[in-house]
């Protein structure tokens, strides 16, 4: 299967509008943004995990990246609330689901080989930096290597972006929203544009907050 997989073009996915498509765990579902292969696939998603739900124990061959958008996820490792962020690197294993229910932002299989780093971070006991990184732009900062940068920005009302991405870039709103190619992004909506593209976005009346990944995508080249 292959979906939005011309990463040299720009991709624009509404997700909270998509239906729920099933996955092969009852009461597991899911919004496919990018996929590349079957039910082992290079992947970026939203997975709502209905409550009691759990996917049997497995490891991570090329790793696992996500975001819980609401509910509370849970593995071995702990238990994780929404705005929590993880990383779990390729050669990890673990035994995910939830107990009432969740929601996550997840993308599979898109790690550097040789990267074992473990982040887990809970979002809601940070701060923003204090200096605007941009006009309008407050950061929280969640993980940085030679290959990409993954953060949460904080646009400020009706501040305009401007951006060249040399690394191409993705966003997914978090809350709020903003004007991108005659477009309007709300939560759940996901952007992503190949290297050398440039970003020039509004925020709307109220903001966003937005993850953003940038860098990554330059090794597709």
């Amino acid at each position: 299967m292959e979906l939005n997989a011309d990463f040299t073009r720009r991709v624009a996915v509404h997700a909270a509008h998509l239906p729920w498509v099933p996955s092969p765990v009852i009461g597991i579902e899911r919004r496919m943004l990018d996929r590349i292969g079957a039910e082992v696939a290079r992947a970026t998603s939203i997975v709502r995990y209905a409550a009691e739900s759990r996917f049997n124990a497995h490891t991570h061959g090329g790793g696992e990246e996500f975001m819980v958008l609401d509910g509370v996820f849970s593995d071995e490792h702990g238990d994780f609330p929404s705005g929590s962020y993880v990383r779990n690197p390729p050669g990890s294993t673990h035994t995910p689901g939830s107990q009432q229910g969740c929601t996550i932002f997840v993308k599979l299989r898109q790690f550097d080989s040789e990267d074992r780093t473990v982040v887990r971070i809970d979002t809601g006991k940070l701060e923003f930096l204090a200096v605007p990184t941009r006009p309008g732009v407050h950061l929280m900062p969640l993980h940085a290597d030679a290959h990409e940068d993954v953060r949460i920005e904080r646009w400020a009302r009706d501040a305009a972006i401007e951006w060249v991405v040399d690394g191409g870039i993705e966003l997914l709103v978090l809350d709020g929203s903003f004007e991108e190619g005659g477009e309007r992004f709300t939560p759940q909506s996901w952007l992503r544009l190949p290297p050398g593209a440039s970003l020039h976005a509004t925020a709307g009346a109220y903001g966003c907050r937005v993850w953003v990944k940038t860098g990554h995508l330059a090794r597709l080249g």
